[in-house]
């Protein structure tokens, strides 16, 4: 097929964006709808897309409606009945999902790909920036914006190195052929998807075949799923204490995390993590397990993770002075929520923390509401908001309610709606403030930062 046109079906999101802004690079005409314009969708039109925010066939522009020539990429968020995919597919157009078009790249570049429940647009997004700034390069894709570039998006001609974050929501990383991967968790989630845990599991064993054969998988040591790699690919594994990568003399003081990696490739000491949070000991061993594995130097990995300045919305600090801290984190699984509250009792000891947490999606709620009570309850304060639906149609009796009620007895709690949130945060009693969620509590950020600045 000869593309002259991609149309993309949901383009205001973070994964398409990055490979609508592939295709713009490549000069090819690109187009798509979504529901609500937003920062990214103005920025893709800056740099040529044509975008429009109502469901209606007859918008689509006349270079997107060549099915010879138009490339049509939908997420799978965007419902089976929309519009304008079912006029696509009743004109016999190529439709693929993002994760097919990502999996065509692996297949022609080596692809470094970071799969697992949690921790991977940072260690991703960590990954590219050493690769980027080494004498190896890379191209990426990314699941959040890195502050490093302002985008999700890198592109090297010359690289032959691609870093995807492999998403399992849907299946997608199955569409993948990894030359390199980490899998940095496995705990349960998108059940709505796979039904139970099993299958969920089974998931990533299936991904974990995919990976060529004379390729690598750094697996996080003591995950439940049982990697079906090919004859000829080398599996290590990695923690922060133990496996084939781990940290050792960490040391933890004055703002900084320092440590040492000992790795197969060869140990680096005296890494210094740019941004200082505990978690980000084991995003970084995994970044540099891909980094070592394409080819980066040990000096080269150890500026890069120096200079590594973080991901919007991922230990997001927006507020830090002696008195007050405030930042926003994407995590909206039970796990990632814990990983982050612990980080931030690690690095605030004797503060007083509270959390604003915006609940996404009725199942996930309905399926682990006691698990996220429990990670909650790591902190003093607690303020639970209503559901975020994204896809979903709400379930009779899944409430945030059931979150709140399940927190730990003496735990401080409220629940409010999010237009409330600034008037909770006005409130105080706090020294430390993160609000939590992947809804649309972040679009509350800069008002709840102008709220805290102008306290005295």
């Amino acid at each position: 097929m000869d593309i002259k046109a991609v149309y993309f079906i949901g383009i205001g999101g973070i994964g398409m964006s990055a490979i609508a802004r592939y295709f713009l690079h490549c000069g090819v005409a690109v187009g798509g709808y979504d529901r609500t314009p937003s920062e990214l969708t103005e920025e893709l039109c800056k740099e040529g897309a044509t975008i429009h925010y109502v469901d209606d066939a007859n918008l689509i522009p006349a270079p997107f409606r060549e099915k010879e020539t138009t490339l049509v990429v939908y997420t799978p968020a965007i419902p089976h009945e929309h519009g304008e995919l079912m006029f696509f597919r009743e004109h016999g157009f190529d439709i693929q999902k993002r994760a097919q078009v990502l999996g065509t790249l692996t297949r022609s570049l080596k692809g470094l790909c970071v799969a697992g429940t949690h921790g991977k647009t940072t260690t991703s997004s960590m990954a590219a920036h050493m690769l980027n700034q080494s004498h190896v390069g890379c191209n990426a894709f990314l699941g959040g914006i890195t502050k490093n570039y302002g985008t999700n998006y890198i592109l090297n001609r010359e690289s032959p190195y691609v870093v995807i974050e492999a998403d399992e929501f849907d299946r997608s990383f199955h569409w993948l052929t990894p030359y390199a991967s980490v899998i940095t968790a496995t705990d349960a989630d998108h059940l709505d998807i796979y039904g139970t845990e099993a299958a969920y599991l089974e998931s990533f064993s299936i991904y974990t075949s995919l990976i060529r054969k004379d390729g690598f998988l750094v697996v996080h040591t003591g995950l439940k799923m049982r990697p079906d790699v090919q004859e000829g690919v080398t599996v290590y594994t990695y923690s922060r204490e133990e496996g084939d990568f781990h940290a050792e003399n960490v040391r933890i003081g004055d703002g900084r995390i320092v440590f040492d990696l000992v790795s197969p490739f060869g140990n680096i000491a005296d890494i210094d993590l740019g941004v200082p949070v505990s978690v980000n000991i084991e995003n970084g061993i995994a970044a540099m397990a891909l980094a070592q594995i394409a080819g980066a130097t040990a000096e080269e990995i150890r500026s890069g993770m120096a200079s590594f300045s973080g991901v919007d919305r991922r230990f997001d600090f927006h507020v830090r002075t002696d008195r007050m801290v405030y930042l926003s984190d994407y995590a909206h699984h039970p796990e990632e929520i814990r990983r982050c509250l612990e980080s931030l009792r690690e690095l605030y000891r004797g503060r007083r923390i509270k959390a604003i947490f915006q609940p996404h999606l009725y199942t996930r709620t309905r399926d682990f509401y006691r698990d996220f009570a429990d990670a909650l309850s790591l902190v003093d304060d607690v303020c639970v908001v209503d559901i975020y639906p994204a896809r979903e149609e709400p379930i009779p009796g899944v409430t945030s309610a059931l979150i709140y009620d399940n927190l730990r007895p003496g735990i401080k709690r409220q629940m409010c709606r999010k237009e409330e949130v600034p008037d909770v945060v006005r409130q105080g009693g706090f020294d430390v403030l993160v609000t939590l969620g992947a809804g649309d509590l972040e679009n509350y950020v800069p008002q709840i930062t102008e709220i805290l600045k102008s306290q005295k």
